[in-house]
């Protein structure tokens, strides 16, 4: 199945930060979609006249409506006009529908904003009940989601501090709390209520203030602090992490929405999940995780003692050129090292390449013959990357600005060499310029005998699948131009 990466960057132009934004819907959709009792489909224009599925998720509080994959089909107005009305007019459009091989549906069509465009539509597909009396959690789950959606039409929800691990996070059906904006409980659903009872809690939640009983439960004096701070802050419109609360030998995880439709702040809607066995099965992989960094910290410092042998024979050897050379593999020697610095440090196996990089500058300067007179910069993010791309990219990108320092200007002359980073759906694209004299004639990279080029190629065709160019830049100088595919790329 494509993913949603390479489905945007197949059928849109979206710049990054729409494709994160969407990235950040899909993270939340469950939560949406259990909500709603309704099968969930995000959609984007489609060429000619259309709309593309990129990617679609079934509610667990309710039977599936849509039990065909819809992801990756294109469709046109006939098939889902509503769909199409609330692209092109930015407003939610509600429908009936009577197909003759399913059930009546209830279908619902959201513009999903990102920066004040519409860059997508959200979908809501339920089946249409016989009239009766909603229950309590039927009552309280819609009105949540009705506010959900229509902050998403307004571009106030999702946003990056309210990102959740979407492995982890609770769902709806874990347990599901309504505040009003005084913080009192006006629903909380059986699980919640078993939830708080493993924590101590020996009466009803519902008409209580969750702030001041949470706390009263939390016997560790900062813990309670933190949940207090947590909770004010969701029912006055203030987002928050989800957090962990550990009372009386259990463990819930804990994360409050803000509800804020149309501007009008309406309470906090709370999920728990009580993790007591998961938290005792993850106290067990501590002890590998910690190896694991261990691992890399050795790695990291074995490859510094390398490089300081290195940088001990360079000062021995009385051959310029000798010395050179070992002072390029000191630098290369030591950019692996810095990654595997990061990893050290990481839970997740990504590096943050921007801080690798603004790191190995300096070092790339020193080791250069023209000295500190050429200055680099970036411009731009490079992003989070996972752990087997990273290394081959921070070389392939050190190489580069090496080369641009060392051979584009000539001796004691001073200039920039600047690096610009820009991702899109689909690709980063690296651009290092420089204001030097240019190529010489007759140049041609795939000939060319300079040892860092030569890693360079090898590095992009075999390890990132990538693509490099160099030619002359505007007005002056050299650019050496590269283009990596992503797949599934963090950003920083």
């Amino acid at each position: 199945m494509s993913t949603l990466s390479a489905l945007l960057a197949e059928h849109t132009d979206l710049p990054g930060g729409a494709v994160d934004h969407l990235q950040r819907v899909v993270g939340e959709w469950q939560l949406l979609a259990d909500l709603s009792f309704a099968d969930v489909l995000l959609w984007v224009s489609a060429e000619p006249g259309g709309v593309v599925c990129v990617a679609q998720c079934r509610p667990t509080t309710a039977s599936t409506v849509l039990p065909e994959d819809m992801v990756g089909s294109v469709v046109s107005e006939r098939e889902h006009p509503h769909v199409l009305r609330a692209l092109e007019t930015g407003v939610v459009v509600s429908a009936d529908s009577r197909p003759s091989h399913v059930a009546p549906l209830r279908r619902q069509a959201v513009p999903v904003r990102w920066d004040g465009q519409v860059i997508a539509v959200l979908s809501r597909d339920a089946a249409t009940v016989a009239r009766r009396t909603k229950s309590a959690l039927e009552t309280a789950y819609l009105e949540c989601a009705d506010a959900l959606f229509t902050m998403i039409c307004e571009g106030t929800f999702p946003n990056p501090e309210s990102r959740s691990d979407t492995k982890s996070s609770p769902r709806a059906g874990d347990g599901f709390i309504r505040l009003d904006r005084s913080g009192r409980v006006v629903y909380a659903s059986p699980n919640a209520l078993s939830a708080y009872h493993r924590m101590g809690l020996n009466s009803d939640l519902l008409g209580q203030n969750l702030i001041e009983t949470t706390r009263a439960l939390v016997t560790d004096p900062f813990e309670s602090e933190d949940v207090e701070t947590y909770l004010r802050g969701a029912v006055h419109g203030k987002l928050g992490r989800p957090m962990e609360i550990e009372a009386r030998g259990a463990t819930v995880l804990l994360r409050a929405l803000v509800l804020a439709p149309g501007g009008r702040l309406e309470g906090a809607a709370v999920v728990i999940r009580d993790v007591t066995e998961v938290k005792r099965r993850d106290r067990a992989l501590l002890s590998k995780d910690a190896t694991i960094r261990e691992i890399h910290h050795r790695v990291k410092n074995n490859l510094q003692t390398v490089a300081a042998l290195l940088r001990l024979q360079a000062r021995r050897t009385g051959n310029t050129e000798a010395r050179q050379a070992l002072a390029e593999a000191v630098r290369r020697v030591t950019s692996i090292a810095l990654v595997h610095e990061a990893l050290s440090m990481s839970v997740d196996e990504e590096v943050d390449l921007d801080d690798v990089v603004d790191r190995l500058i300096p070092i790339v300067v020193d080791v250069a013959a023209v000295g500190s007179q050429v200055r680099v910069r970036r411009e731009g993010s490079l992003g989070v990357f996972p752990a087997e791309r990273a290394t081959p990219l921070v070389m392939v990108l050190t190489e580069l600005v090496q080369n641009s320092v060392e051979h584009a200007f000539d001796p004691g002359a001073s200039g920039t060499v600047t690096l610009r980073a820009e991702r899109s759906a689909r690709w980063l694209d690296v651009v290092v310029h420089d204001e030097g004299k240019g190529l010489p004639e007759g140049f041609d990279l795939g000939s060319s005998d300079r040892l860092g080029l030569q890693i360079v190629r090898t590095l992009v065709a075999a390890e990132l699948g990538g693509t490099l160019r160099l030619e002359r830049g505007a007005p002056t100088g050299t650019d050496a131009r590269l283009r990596v595919p992503l797949g599934r790329v963090t950003l920083g």
